[in-house]
C-alpha cells in the first residue's frame, strides 16, 4: 500500500509540475493579446473618428459623437459629401487631379534619378565617389522646411525664365513644386537603393559584360527586375509623401485652381467661425482612396521585397 501512495504522490506532483508552464503560458498570450487590443484601439480610433465626422451632418467637432445623431435618411449621412462633390465654389476634383499629377510626376523622376544614381554609386568606383555619399547625406539632415524661405525666393525670381515643354517651374506651378520635392528625396531613396543594390553579387556585372552588354543593358535587363521590391517601395514612399504633403504646397502654390488636395481641404477648417469639419472628414476619406490602393497593388513586393532580390545558383 505504501508504495501505491508513493506512486500516486509522485504522479500528483507531475501533474501538477506540467499544470505550472500551462498556466504562465495563458497568462503571457492573455498579456500579449491585450497589448494587441490596446495597439489596435489607440491606431484605429482616429480613422473611425474620421469616418464617422464624415457621416456626421452637423459639421462640427464639439457636437461630434461615435454614432451620428439626428440621421432620419440617408441624405443626411452624405450631406458632407455633397457639400464637397457639388459645390460650384470648391473645385474638388482639380485639387485631387493636382495632387495625382504632382504625385505622379515626383513619383516617376524619383525612381528613375533614384536608381540610376544609386546603380552608378554601387558598380562604379570614381573620384570623389564617397565624398558625394557623404554631402547626399548630411544635406538630408536639413530639411525642406528650413529652405522655405530660399525656396520661394529662387522659384519667384526663375518663373519667368525658366519654361520647358510648356512647364513652368516658377512660383504657383505644379513644376516648381516638384523641382522641390525631387531635391528633397533623392538623398534617402539614394542610400536605401544602393544599400539594396550593394546586396546583389557584382558576379552578374561581370558576366554581362564578358558576354558583351553595355553598362545600360546589364542594368535594365538583369539588375533591374532583381531590385523591383525596393524601387516598388521608394515609389510608395514617393507617391504617400508627395500626396499627402501640405507646409510646402501651402507656400508655393497661390492660386486656388492650382492647390493641391491637402491644401484645399485645409481651407474648411482655417477659418475661425466658418470651418466645417464634417466636410474636411468627407474629403480625407476621399483622399486616402487611392493610397490605400497602391498600398494593395504594391504589397506583394512590399511584403516579399527584399526576399526577391536573391540569386538563384
Amino acid at each position: 500500500m505504501s508504495s501505491v501512495a508513493q506512486t500516486r504522490s509522485q504522479v500528483a506532483q507531475s501533474v501538477r509540475r506540467s499544470s505550472r508552464p500551462d498556466i504562465i503560458r495563458r497568462i503571457l498570450f492573455a498579456l500579449r493579446t491585450l497589448v494587441i487590443l490596446l495597439v489596435l484601439a489607440f491606431t484605429l480610433f482616429p480613422v473611425v473618428w474620421i469616418i464617422s465626422a464624415s457621416f456626421n451632418p452637423t459639421g462640427s467637432m464639439t457636437s461630434q459623437t461615435l454614432i451620428p445623431q439626428n440621421v432620419h435618411s440617408i441624405g443626411d449621412l452624405l450631406v458632407n459629401f455633397d457639400k464637397l462633390l457639388n459645390n460650384p465654389q470648391v473645385p474638388f476634383w482639380r485639387w485631387i487631379s493636382n495632387s495625382a499629377v504632382v504625385a505622379v510626376t515626383n513619383t516617376i523622376l524619383s525612381l528613375a534619378i533614384t536608381a540610376l544614381s544609386a546603380y552608378a554609386f554601387s558598380r562604379f568606383r570614381f573620384r570623389g565617389r564617397r565624398s558625394l555619399l557623404v554631402t547626399i547625406l548630411l544635406i538630408q539632415v536639413f530639411p525642406n522646411l528650413l529652405a522655405m524661405v530660399a525656396l520661394y525666393l529662387m522659384l519667384l525670381q526663375i518663373g519667368p525664365y525658366v519654361t520647358i515643354l510648356g512647364v513652368n517651374f516658377g512660383l504657383n506651378s505644379h513644376g516648381g513644386l516638384v523641382l522641390c520635392y525631387l531635391g528633397g528625396a533623392m538623398g534617402v531613396n539614394t542610400w536605401l537603393t544602393k544599400g539594396f543594390f550593394d546586396t546583389i553579387p557584382r558576379d552578374i556585372d561581370e558576366s554581362a559584360e564578358v558576354d558583351g552588354a553595355t553598362h545600360w543593358q546589364t542594368f535594365w535587363y538583369l539588375v533591374f527586375p532583381l531590385v523591383r521590391p525596393i524601387l516598388a517601395v521608394v515609389a510608395l514612399l514617393s507617391f504617400v509623401g508627395t500626396f499627402n504633403e501640405f507646409v510646402l504646397a501651402r507656400i508655393l502654390l497661390t492660386d486656388r485652381d492650382n492647390w493641391t488636395l491637402m491644401v484645399g481641404l485645409y481651407n474648411f477648417v482655417s477659418a475661425k467661425f466658418t470651418d466645417d469639419w464634417g466636410v474636411f472628414a468627407a474629403g480625407s476619406l476621399i483622399a486616402a482612396t487611392p493610397v490605400v490602393m497602391l498600398y494593395m497593388v504594391l504589397q506583394k513586393y512590399i511584403v516579399g521585397g527584399l526576399t526577391q532580390g536573391a540569386v538563384k545558383g
